[in-house]
């Protein structure tokens, strides 16, 4: 882990943020931002208790800090979407209690159930391989029975057992309730839809081989148009004001599930802010004021399917083709093994400049190039004709979409020289007509 810190003093820094980033800085307003969107008072950055408009109110305050201009009246840019959420305490017992996000969680489209029920354990590679006991099985009446989904040992390249799973999975053999079983670990979900019967994700040891019952009490709400905004705001360009660089964050994460539980997001994506908020800073002084104008975009609704870059991408708030380039940044946290360049192969000209950088300032280890991928705020950008990238780091810890992903466990130990990457690609970027 390379973390170098210098003893210096910490000085309060004005809204102009005049003077300039020294060493060190960088890393300690990034753990600051952390641990603070990372903390329980933000409820995991989800739909319960308005953890998402906490997180906003958070980011548009630094946004007045450092006097970015809005598009408009304000930093919001206000949307809704319905959510499946569990707000009350949950329980689930097999055998014995077991804990929410350590045992097992649910998954995103679970509706409500309370009750002891009948467990059954089935075990794919065997139903699937054989027509006689399948065929039986279909007939079956499982109302009330709750299933536990075992895939252990079976080929799901095989075309009748990959159906088969999937059958099980979606309940269309209509049991009370479903158990999808993992062996090591535990990837929480969103749903805008609720379904009308349970569905957990279960460690396969926190089962009892010989378990025979289950005792469940599971509360969902679904909420049918839930608030959520974006945050932007911008740096004026002192000779081209009405051309972009365009850096993104989301800033939503999983919430809480009950109200015991909820997901920190440390690194997805805590980090993304603290790298965008890094920015803010950086472009607010005035001897780095762009000849470009520079957009700071913080999204809501990343985790329930890109909604709120692609509600932007639909809405924007100045012409898309005025985008020189925009820099999504998600899951800024490690950087061991380096960072991926989402898009890297569909615009080569800028990969390379990014990878030529890299190597004559030996920032840091690897820049990877990888093709066009539906897997963060860019997305939308690029299938509108904007030149995007979405980096991410490599290596270190794999919390992620758990209770892990805290703030103590994630270390940053790339992130000063993965500033000052992205700053220098900024003045590239800057430089090109």
């Amino acid at each position: 882990m390379k973390r170098i810190l210098f003893l210096i003093s910490i000085v309060h820094i004005s809204s102009a943020f005049s003077q300039e980033i020294t060493k060190g800085e960088v890393y300690t307003y990034a753990r600051k931002v952390v641990d603070t969107m990372t903390s329980q008072s933000m409820h995991g950055r989800g739909y319960i208790n308005y953890g998402t408009k906490i997180a906003a109110n958070y980011i548009k305050a630094e946004y007045t800090k450092a006097g970015l201009k809005t598009f408009g009246k304000e930093y919001y840019q206000s949307f809704s979407f319905p959510i499946n959420t569990f707000p009350s305490e949950m329980s689930v017992s097999i055998g014995a209690p077991l804990v929410c996000g350590k045992d097992y969680i649910v998954r995103g489209d679970c509706g409500s159930i309370k009750g002891e029920f009948p467990l059954e354990r089935i075990v794919v590679k065997d139903l699937a391989g054989n027509k006689k006991e399948l065929k039986k099985f279909s007939k079956r009446d499982l109302s009330n029975i709750v299933i536990i989904i075992d895939k252990q040992g079976a080929d799901l390249k095989d075309e009748k057992v990959k159906q088969l799973a999937q059958a099980l999975q979606g309940n269309a053999f209509k049991a009370k309730g479903i158990i999808e079983l993992e062996e090591t670990k535990l990837t929480g979900d969103f749903s805008m839809e609720a379904s009308a019967y349970p569905a957990l994700i279960v460690l396969r040891s926190s089962i009892p081989a010989d378990a025979k019952t289950i005792s469940l009490d599971i509360v969902n709400e679904r909420i049918s148009s839930y608030p959520s905004q974006n945050v932007i705001g911008y740096v004026e360009g002192s000779q081209y004001p009405d051309s972009f660089i365009v850096f993104s964050a989301h800033y939503d994460h999983l919430g809480q599930m009950g109200k015991a539980v909820y997901f920190p997001g440390a690194n997805d994506n805590a980090s993304g802010c603290a790298m965008l908020l890094n920015l803010v800073k950086y472009y607010s002084m005035p001897e780095h004021k762009p000849k470009c104008s520079v957009a700071f975009m913080a999204f809501g609704g990343e985790e329930v399917g890109l909604l709120g870059s692609k509600y932007y991408t639909e809405h924007p708030l100045f012409p898309l083709k005025n985008i020189k380039f925009l820099l999504n940044m998600d899951i800024m946290g490690t950087g061991e093994d380096g960072i991926t360049v989402v898009n890297g192969t569909l615009f080569k000209n800028e990969f390379g400049k990014l990878q030529e950088i890299n190597t004559a300032n030996s920032y840091i280890q690897d820049v990877k190039i990888r093709g066009k991928a539906a897997n963060s705020d860019h997305y939308f950008f690029s299938e509108n004709g904007v030149k995007a990238f979405f980096i991410y780091t490599m290596g270190g810890i794999k919390a992620y979409h758990d209770i892990y992903d805290r703030s103590e466990t994630l270390p940053l130990n790339e992130f000063e020289d993965l500033f000052k990457l992205i700053t220098k690609f900024g003045d590239y970027l800057q430089s090109v007509n």
